[in-house]
């Protein structure tokens, strides 16, 4: 009697808990897809701290923009979500719209693409123990080329909503074109889920990497980026323009999914013939699989 008591508490206890991680998934999702939408987004970053010897050093300007942003469910599946973000920018009669960054989540992923330094990526594969229960955000170009990802656990607690990580990553855009000093940037991301949308939330490290020598932190930098949620038919412009560009950018995705799946290190050029590739991609001229597969390889070192 006693064996038939503590095998129907073992049973109910598997079932709870099932149950409890059937609920936490729920929650995961509906945290991750309340990220898309229409918002109204401030990006603001400020430099805090330099640890410079050079008296002459100059700190980055507090870089503060604004924009509309839709954010398009891309993928939905149970452990799989994409969202596509579009930027509409300028005259709401005539905005210009800029396709911009892409994140997948993935449940329990264990293969991951990290960010080394100077274009480069070393593929490493996690064990299921190290990602249970976690989710992995990749985080992509314009042109859906590797930014950075990482991997940490939503978590809901206090009618707080949040999933926070730690990576490298290259230089942002605003920085990239304007800096040379350092050539890493550690992220330490929070996106939480608010009652009027979401906001990013970074602590960042600039940091300089060479080969064979410890990282040498240059600076600290605070990103605060907003989104605020508004109407849809606020970004009715950036939608149209993913209906008229979206299958287009599906076989830019499939191209790269057949490179990352080859599960080894990757090293991107900066430019081909004097031009980036988002330049190359983001041509009209560019449409067929054949042309855009041939466009990404040339780019792959």
């Amino acid at each position: 009697m006693k064996k038939v008591s503590t095998f129907i508490l073992i049973v109910f206890v598997f079932i709870g808990t099932s149950l409890n991680a059937q609920s936490k998934l729920k929650k995961d999702r509906e945290a991750i897809k309340s990220m898309c939408g229409c918002y109204e987004v401030t990006f603001n970053f400020a430099e805090t701290f330099n640890n410079s010897e050079d008296s002459l050093y100059q700190a980055s300007a507090n870089k503060i923009s604004k924009g509309l942003e839709w954010a398009e469910l891309v993928t939905d599946n149970k452990k799989e979500i994409v969202i596509q973000h579009i930027l509409q920018v300028g005259n709401p009669q005539d905005p210009m719209i800029v396709k911009h960054w892409r994140q997948d989540w993935l449940y329990q992923n264990t293969d991951f693409y990290m960010f080394d330094h100077d274009n480069k990526w070393t593929y490493k594969e996690k064990s299921k123990k190290d990602v249970k229960g976690q989710w992995t955000q990749k985080v992509y170009q314009v042109d859906d080329s590797p930014r950075y990802e990482g991997t940490g656990t939503w978590v809901h607690v206090d009618d707080k909503n949040y999933w926070e990580s730690v990576t490298d990553a290259p230089l942002p855009r605003r920085e990239y074109t304007k800096r040379s000093d350092y050539n890493v940037t550690k992220r330490q991301n929070r996106h939480e889920i608010t009652d009027n949308g979401w906001v990013h939330d970074q602590d960042n490290a600039k940091i300089i990497r060479k080969d064979g020598e410890e990282d040498v932190i240059l600076a600290y930098e605070k990103g605060y980026n907003t989104y605020v949620k508004v109407d849809d038919s606020k970004c009715q412009a950036a939608r149209d323009w993913w209906k008229e560009n979206n299958e287009k950018w599906a076989k830019v995705r499939a191209k790269w999914d057949e490179v990352f799946e080859r599960n080894q290190d990757l090293s991107l050029k900066e430019k081909v013939d004097f031009k980036v590739m988002y330049k190359y991609l983001f041509d009209d001229e560019i449409n067929t699989e054949e042309e855009i597969s041939t466009t990404i390889d040339k780019f792959i070192k």
